[in-house]
């Protein structure tokens, strides 16, 4: 994680001291859903959202719900994505308030590990005083470099005028 997810030493509400770490935690969820993927399980996977949650898919589909992301991964991992594994990195991983961060990470879904991370995600994550950090939105993205290079290339105000250094999950 990077250095603006910082630990906190107190809650909000009452200024008791914790040893709860956001970064440690929000790692601690990533690579849950990463090992359910990886596991090919739906419902560990679909756990590691909200019940409200939404998932915005690379092919632009919507799910609602824990249940419901659990439900249809389940049946990806069953087919289509069967043997597949989630490789992921994360770019940036910011706190918003105590109990919620942002997180961008790349990757990309394959049977062996890839030679680049061609996508990205972006997390919404949310943390419940009763079971901690889940998913609360996901939109994963495929990362198109040759026409993000044209796009620089002809309009040079399009390039984004700093990027966060690598974070380690």
């Amino acid at each position: 994680m990077t250095s603006s997810v910082q630990p906190s030493d107190a809650t909000p509400e009452t200024g008791e001291n914790t040893t709860t770490d956001p970064a440690v935690e929000i790692t601690a969820l990533l690579r849950r859903s990463q090992d359910a993927w990886n596991s090919g399980d739906g419902a560990a996977y679909g756990a590691c959202f909200t019940p409200d949650a939404t998932d915005v898919t690379f092919v632009g589909t919507i799910y609602y719900g824990a249940d419901e992301i659990g439900r249809a991964h389940q049946a990806l991992f069953d087919s289509f994505l069967k043997g597949t594994h989630l490789h992921m990195e994360v770019e940036e991983a910011r706190l918003l308030t105590p109990d919620s961060a942002v997180v961008v990470t790349r990757g990309e879904v394959a049977k062996k590990p890839p030679a680049r991370l061609g996508k990205r995600a972006t997390y919404t994550l949310v943390r419940r005083p009763d079971d901690g950090w889940h998913i609360a939105a996901v939109q994963k993205t495929k990362h198109n470099r040759l026409m993000e290079a044209v796009s620089f290339r002809l309009q040079p105000r399009t390039a984004p005028a700093q990027r966060p250094a690598p974070a380690s999950p």
